[in-house]
């Protein structure tokens, strides 16, 4: 990789960075009630992981 990054490339790969991260904690008792414990990585739409799923950036 070369020392200098685009900006256009290193906001897209930070869209992407987000998108991994997991839902807030707050999302599961507001989807399933008080007394549910789900983790609340359920609740992240795009899930990817560095090492097993490349991006096309």
């Amino acid at each position: 990789m070369t020392r200098f990054i685009h900006l256009a490339k290193k906001l897209r790969l930070a869209k992407k960075g987000k998108q991994t991260r997991w839902a807030p904690f707050w999302t599961v008792p507001k989807i399933y009630g008080k007394g549910r414990r789900v983790h609340p990585g359920r609740h992240t739409v795009v899930k990817r992981f560095w090492k097993r799923t490349k991006t096309k950036v």
